[in-house]
């Protein structure tokens, strides 16, 4: 384990922030989309309140003939009360006015025709005049209480300006608190359902990784049915395997370093053993010239034994080293090297052309053809019933791999052999095996990138198919 910085999340860190950030800009998002309805409805409302004085001074106008005979005072009052410059009632072809006793010049003139209520219009009337330039003079139109009558109002756009912003500001306020407080309550509830078991299971996991060899860190799942209940439970499953797994690989390893130390005395001691055993098969006693072979052979096996479990676990820990090389010399050097090329009794067909290059380790891949044609042809020197022994070597290409099948005219393997075939000390085909060759062959073959499996088929014989990856700079 490596001491790295671990980082712990807080509560309002990370996740949390995140969600906060988020149902405050939706909730802020949802309070823009209703906000300009708002404001333009809030617009038109006022402008009507306007237009409702114009229309008292309308039915004024209406009453009385003769306009220029109203008080100056009345006049005043009524435009007072709408704040206008001047207002205009129009009914059948006639306008009749009333203004201020001084008149107003009138410049930047805006329109507010209230007899256009659909909703565009009225927000982008209400924008408007919210981004308006100041001393903008405000006109607004608008039908009478009576019939084919119309009512204009001129007033300062600045007191509705003014308003609106008050509005708005009210309005941002507000939706600051619904936001803040809308965000709090939702947080603590996800919180409880979601961020919390979520910072439970990050702190469990970073404390595991730093100590997964101590069983106290297991996490103790909840009752909860729903994701985080599934996950809590995998978790907790997956760090229980773990911990087993890595206790199991302790004891191996403690093991195995045992039985390497006991297989390298014993090896040691049985290579004493040969040699004077050799020099007692010199001796002529026929008692000890019959029983000095069976004595020379009994000690190679256990010899041969010995190695291979050493090589085994060496071979645990070496890393290929990939390099592109000529098939057919790595097939022709693993053939000399089993003793098959010129073999008095077993036939040896290599139909693999020149010029194919794979990327494989050559040490490593050469071992394993050594292993596969070595157990073929002790199959078929065991065996007196063949007329023709052969061990055939055929290729067949795909687009970025090879196959080489490699199969001998033999007896077969048992059944027992065929059911733990690739299983360490148990695939042994041979009595006396240690059945670790096709262990090792696979597990070499599997770290170059390639496969090893047998395929199963009528009798007589055996039959590897040996998949290997080409070299891709030769593609």
């Amino acid at each position: 384990m490596t001491d790295e910085p671990q980082v712990t999340p807080s509560r309002f860190s990370g996740l949390s922030n995140k969600l906060i950030a988020a149902i405050i800009a939706v909730i802020l998002l949802v309070e823009v989309v209703i906000y300009l309805p708002s404001l333009a409805t809030y617009r038109a409302s006022w402008l009507q309140d306007r237009l409702r004085v114009g229309v008292v001074a309308a039915r004024v106008l209406d009453a009385v003939p003769d306009v220029m005979a109203l008080p100056r005072n009345l006049t005043d009052r009524l435009l007072a009360s709408a704040g206008a410059y001047a207002i205009v009632y129009r009914r059948a072809g006639q306008s009749q006015l009333i203004e201020l006793a001084d008149p107003v010049t009138l410049d930047n003139v805006v329109t507010a025709d209230l007899r256009q209520s659909d909703l565009p219009s009225l927000v982008l009337g209400a924008l408007d005049t919210l981004f308006a330039p100041p001393n903008r003079t405000l006109r607004i139109v608008g039908e009478g209480d009576l019939d084919e009558s119309l009512v204009e109002i001129l007033m300062p756009e600045r007191p509705l300006r003014a308003d609106i912003i008050d509005y708005s500001r009210n309005i941002v306020l507000v939706s600051l608190g619904i936001a803040a407080v809308t965000a709090f309550a939702l947080y603590m509830l996800v919180s409880q359902l979601f961020i919390l078991p979520v910072q439970r299971l990050t702190r469990n996991i970073l404390r595991f990784r730093k100590a997964p060899e101590n069983a106290t860190l297991i996490l103790a799942p909840t009752r909860r049915g729903d994701e985080i209940g599934v996950l809590e439970s995998e978790l907790s499953a997956m760090e229980s395997e773990l911990f087993s797994m890595l206790r199991q690989q302790r004891h191996l390893a403690d093991l195995g370093l045992a039985v390497a130390k006991i297989n390298h005395d014993l090896r040691n001691t049985l290579t004493s053993a040969q040699l004077l055993s050799d020099q007692v098969a010199t001796l002529d006693d026929p008692k000890v010239q019959r029983l000095a072979p069976r004595l020379v052979t009994t000690l190679d096996k256990a010899i041969g034994f010995a190695q291979q479990v050493l090589d085994y676990g060496r071979e645990a820990t070496s890393v290929p080293k990939p390099a592109s090389i000529d098939l057919k010399t790595l097939v022709d050097d693993a053939g000399f090297e089993a003793r098959l090329v010129g073999h008095p009794s077993v036939q040896f067909l290599a139909d693999v052309p020149a010029g194919l290059l794979v990327h494989v380790d050559p040490g490593q891949m050469g071992r394993v053809l050594v292993n596969l044609f070595k157990n073929a042809r002790e199959a078929l020197e065991a065996s007196n019933q063949i007329s023709a022994p052969a061990i055939k070597v055929s290729l067949a290409e795909e687009a970025e791999t090879v196959v080489l099948t490699i199969s001998d005219n033999g007896p077969g393997l048992p059944p027992r052999a065929r059911e733990n075939l690739f299983v360490a000390f148990e695939g042994s085909a041979r009595a006396g095996g240690t059945g670790l060759g096709l262990a090792i062959a696979r597990e070499l073959t599997e770290a170059n990138g390639g496969t090893l499996r047998y395929l199963d088929g009528p009798p007589p014989g055996t039959r590897f198919e040996l998949t290997l990856p080409k070299d891709i700079h030769s593609l």
